[in-house]
């Protein structure tokens, strides 16, 4: 084996340069993430889920939550829907302490329940980064990617077949 410059050497002399670096826990640790607020206070992320599309501002508050202009309760009028987009708060024990300015294109309600909830999950993370965590174990922050399957030509529906008759 030959020493070339682009390994740097032995795992000796590797050993040697992290302990002088100042041991593992010095290259371990990273530098804290900073909140992503604009000049309001605000916090701005996206999220999405099947056809749907949020666009989400959150900042301190009562705990209004306004989407496209109308309060959660008229715009979700199922409970399963308005529960769906509070989880964030509730995991990250921030009840009605943000309000959130949302607009949502696209998709049906259950959809666009999903994609508020995304996005109200990254905004939190942006305003405070140390709730990344807790939201991440969640699975809040993760975009669910299923989309419905497209139609194939000579099908009913996406799998579908049209009925057979043998006669």
């Amino acid at each position: 084996m030959s020493d070339s410059p682009r390994t740097g050497g032995s795992l000796a002399e590797l050993k040697d340069l992290v302990n002088a670096a100042g041991g593992p826990a010095a290259v371990a640790t990273a530098a804290p993430v900073e909140p992503k607020r604009d000049a309001l206070g605000r916090s701005y992320a996206t999220g999405r889920r099947k056809n749907a599309i949020a666009r989400v501002w959150v900042k301190p508050g009562k705990g209004t939550i306004q989407i496209n202009g109308k309060p959660s309760s008229k715009y979700f009028a199922r409970p399963v829907l308005r529960m769906l987009i509070s989880q964030p708060f509730l995991v990250a024990d921030r009840y009605q302490q943000f309000d959130v300015f949302a607009t949502v294109v696209g998709g049906g309600l259950s959809g666009q329940a999903g994609a508020l909830r995304h996005g109200i999950s990254r905004a939190l993370t942006y305003y405070e980064p140390g709730l990344r965590g807790i939201l991440k174990k969640a699975g809040f922050l993760t975009r669910d990617s299923r989309v419905v399957e497209r139609k194939k030509y000579g099908k009913a529906k996406a799998r579908r077949s049209f009925q057979f008759s043998k006669r």
